[in-house]
């Protein structure tokens, strides 16, 4: 059985070589991506966090990676939180979240998109 879990997608502008981490919580949390304006010609990154503090392994997987199994390894924080910062070019994403070999659905983001297997993917547009 899964744990409860908290995600969200966001769009953040770090300068290089630095990263932006923002603290979760245990309480579930809209999956959102929010603009900014970047400072450099560089592409704003979109960081996808996971609340899962029980999971062993989790990867991020979707179009920007043409669905590899393998997908994009998420980093674990001492908080039980995964996150992974992607610079994605602006467009629409459907991407899923692999827990232990399990395929979950971002659980609090309602922009979702049926798949070919009974199932949704989670959606991020990115402006």
């Amino acid at each position: 059985m899964a744990s409860p879990s908290k995600s969200s997608a966001k769009t953040t502008t770090a300068a290089p070589g630095k990263s932006k981490a923002a603290k979760d919580t245990a309480a579930p949390a809209k999956a959102a991506v929010s603009k900014s304006t970047p400072k450099s010609p560089d592409r704003p990154s979109t960081e996808f966090t996971l609340f899962a503090p029980e999971a062993k392994e989790v990867l991020l997987t979707g179009e920007f990676c043409d669905w590899v199994g393998e997908g994009c390894r998420m980093r674990r924080f001492k908080d039980g939180s995964w996150k992974k910062s992607l610079k994605l070019k602006p467009g629409r994403y459907e991407y899923r979240f692999v827990v232990d070999g399990h395929w979950w659905t971002d659980p609090e983001n309602p922009q979702r998109q049926s798949n070919p297997f009974g199932q949704d993917n989670s959606v991020v547009t990115i402006p």
